[in-house]
């Protein structure tokens, strides 16, 4: 387990440059395209203005990242909220840092009155170790076709506290 673990969102870090080359780091096409959304300023416009980019750090390293999302890459958008863009870098995985995320956008969902968020993957037995359940197929805004889960959210504990 990391030492100095904790969940910050991009947007109110105080070192957003840091933040965005450390996503820049991740050997995949779609942190790339995060990555020019940041670097552009055009995530919130594409994803929705109350988004979030979720990054789970260790000190000045960048674990594990994801977004909490309005809309992703599936359209018509009936669906909402969605978790995205998730990644661990090579060196962390098998530690279930996805999960910690997952729980992470459970909450922010749950606070946003949702009873459950969206995956889009082409990943198949990923999401289910995290209680995802497969949806169906969807056609995602490149035409292919992706698979789409549903993370169901529980009460939350301590409700009538």
């Amino acid at each position: 387990m990391l030492k100095n673990m904790k969940i910050i969102n991009y947007f109110e870090s105080g070192n957003k440059e840091h933040w965005l080359d450390e996503i820049g780091r991740a050997d995949w096409s779609a942190a790339a395209s995060l990555h020019r959304q940041l670097s552009g300023g055009t995530f919130l416009g594409s994803a929705g203005e109350n988004s979030k980019v979720l990054l789970l750090t260790d000190g000045d390293e960048l674990v594990s990242f994801c977004t909490y999302a309005g809309t992703d890459d599936i359209r018509p958008v009936e669906l909402t909220p969605w978790m995205g863009y998730v990644f661990t870098f090579p060196e962390h995985r098998g530690h279930h840092y996805a999960g910690i995320l997952m729980d992470e956008v459970s909450r922010l969902a749950a606070a946003d009155g949702a009873d459950a968020f969206y995956i889009s993957t082409g990943h198949t037995g990923l999401y289910e170790k995290y209680g995802c359940e497969y949806l169906t197929e969807m056609e995602n805004m490149n035409g292919g076709i992706s698979r789409v889960y549903v993370k169901k959210i529980g009460a939350p504990e301590n409700a009538d506290q």
